[in-house]
């Protein structure tokens, strides 16, 4: 909140855990929240298994990359139109009803799903979802940062964080509970409608933000509320300071007008919000370009770019990576408030950058010492079952399984041992079922490598050093880094920035993988990884245990890195950082 906190000397987590003991109102309305987080966390794990069944049950989806790429990201396309409207809608109609809508579009958006009898179907289903966690990705947040106070904002808006995670871990459960069904993709999708009618139920019983209830004139509603939140000695100065925004706020909207339109040209004009949307737009931005999402919505086919070609045993690897996502949001709450934004941010960005380079070197190897193709093997099911394209090169010594696949065709590993020279096979079901029949693996996304374990092992080390940093903490510093009368509109920008970059890189990661191969394209990842940490590092402030008017202050005198700043600003310095 706008008002005074204490600087606690022990963890953040601790201090929350202290204070929402004596008041559990504060975690009940962070925890109902929060389910947003559920949502999203939710959709953006439960994708990465069910794509692989749905490829089963259409073929065409098996065969056109690009009609993959769209059932996946569609839903963040819808998700940007969701997190601009929802931006709107937190300022005209509250953050508790644009909650409670997202929770309706997202529900009748997984029931969809669950019964589409096309790919198209999907698809519409992807759309509507990706509306209601786009709403619910900046709503959340800002709900909770705004019922919290300022001592415990960042590990409460961590919940938020922790929950998109514990969603992605409880999708990658759920994907390995319904392999066995019959069905089993509509499971997987539709039972994503059970969080937001449990979160819908929920929200009905909560009140609205208090800051949006004063802003409305609603005085005694936000006073009631405040009082449920704070100590009785905390009340009036929570109360003094809202009004101080809204009268600050009021006076700016008599110069640049109320409309969508005239606010966000309005962030843009005003050098406070301007500088305040640098650093939102870069670390959302930045979350994006590092390659998570590559990890979360295609995990399990990176597992088997890696060697493993079992859909299990893919969804069971991709299970360790999301565990260790959520158990970085919870290092993330204990320590986000005691070492600050900024700094968690910077480490996890060299860590991220270091993974992803060797990762590309890991793949890089597989693909060199990838199986070679044998003519016997290739002929043993029959002269039209051979990949054409092999049958038409007249030198075929130097073909291994990656030329195979890298000609659309696949690979079926020797009876023997699978690292011995093998079949390079046109890619059809019923081919697939005869070299399944004799007791051999079928590869068609990658190859049977030594090296897979050690992509596996990265893989996880990424999910580490991200999820503390890159994952949570730029949801935390776009929830507190606006003045309170650009906060919808100020989050909705970033958001959507969040969501642009997303679906850039879903909508192109299997394409760039065909073009360039696996290691080139997360060496590309490393390089967009290196110039988001540079523009974090020139952009983005700390703003650790600061009230809003402070970081307000902060942004209107304007920022430099240390590093940048001349002996005349070692005064000012020395303020903005000591609480670092």
């Amino acid at each position: 909140m706008e008002g005074g906190h204490s600087k606690a000397g022990k963890t953040e987590l601790t201090e929350c855990w202290s204070t929402t003991w004596k008041t559990p109102y504060i975690m009940r309305l962070a925890l109902s929240a929060g389910i947003g987080g559920l949502l999203f966390g939710y959709d953006t794990g439960v994708i990465s298994g069910a794509l692989l069944y749905i490829k089963e049950d259409f073929q065409e989806v098996d065969k056109k990359t690009w009609l993959q790429e769209t059932i996946v990201s569609m839903a963040v396309a819808g998700a940007i139109v969701g997190a601009a409207v929802g931006g709107w809608m937190n300022d005209r109609f509250g953050r508790k009803k644009s909650i409670l809508l997202a929770d309706v579009v997202f529900f009748i958006g997984a029931i969809v799903m669950a019964v589409a009898p096309a790919p198209w179907v999907i698809i519409i289903g992807r759309i509507l979802v990706g509306l209601g966690v786009g709403m619910a990705s900046m709503t959340s947040p800002l709900y909770i940062s705004e019922a919290s106070p300022a001592r415990i904002r960042g590990a409460l808006v961590s919940t938020n964080g922790l929950l998109i995670t514990g969603g992605q871990f409880l999708s990658y459960l759920i994907n390995l509970a319904f392999t066995h069904l019959s069905g089993t993709w509509r499971w997987m999708l539709g039972i994503a409608g059970l969080p937001a009618l449990v979160q819908f139920i929920l929200m009905l019983s909560l009140p609205e933000s208090p800051r949006w209830l004063y802003r409305q004139g609603k005085i005694e509603e936000a006073r009631s509320i405040l009082e449920k939140i704070y100590p009785p000695n905390e009340v009036e100065d929570e109360i003094k300071a809202l009004h101080e925004s809204i009268e600050a706020e009021k006076a700016d909207e008599s110069i640049v007008g109320e409309s969508m339109v005239a606010k966000v040209t309005g962030a843009f004009s005003n050098p406070v919000v301007r500088r305040g949307l640098y650093a939102g737009i870069t670390v959302q931005v930045a979350q994006q370009f590092v390659g998570i999402n590559t990890v979360m919505y295609y995990s399990p086919t990176i597992v088997q770019f890696a060697g493993f070609a079992s859909n299990k045993t893919a969804l069971a690897l991709s299970l360790i990576t999301s565990g260790l996502n959520a158990i970085g949001s919870i290092v993330s709450m204990c320590f986000v408030d005691r070492y600050g934004r900024r700094r968690l941010m910077i480490i996890s960005m060299f860590g991220i950058i270091t993974c992803l380079v060797i990762l590309s070197g890991v793949f890089w190897q597989a693909s060199v010492h990838s199986p070679a193709i044998s003519q016997l093997e290739s002929a043993h099911f029959g002269q039209n079952t051979t990949c054409p394209v092999y049958t038409s090169v007249p030198a075929t010594s130097s073909w291994n399984c990656m030329s195979c696949l890298k000609a659309q065709c696949a690979f079926c590993a020797n009876g023997a041992n699978e690292y011995h020279p093998g079949a390079c096979l046109t890619s059809s079901r019923d081919i697939r079922g005869m070299c399944r029949s004799e007791g051999r693996t079928w590869f068609e996304n990658g190859c049977p490598s030594k090296f897979g374990f050690l992509a596996v092992i990265l893989l996880g080390l990424y999910i580490i050093t991200y999820s503390p940093g890159m994952g949570t903490v730029p949801w935390i510093v776009n929830s507190e880094i606006y003045p309170l009368r650009y906060r919808g509109t100020g989050g909705g920008i970033a958001a959507v920035s969040n969501w642009c970059s997303n679906l850039i890189v879903s909508e192109t990661f299997l394409t760039l993988t065909e073009a360039l191969g696996s290691a080139w394209t997360f060496l590309l990842f490393a390089g967009f990884s290196l110039i988001g940490l540079i523009f974090i590092y020139l952009l983005v402030p700390e703003t650790k245990g600061l009230q809003f008017e402070e970081v307000e202050k902060m942004l209107q005198e304007g920022y430099k890195p240390k590093l940048l700043k001349g002996k005349t600003d070692d005064a000012t310095t020395k303020v903005v950082e000591s609480s670092s």
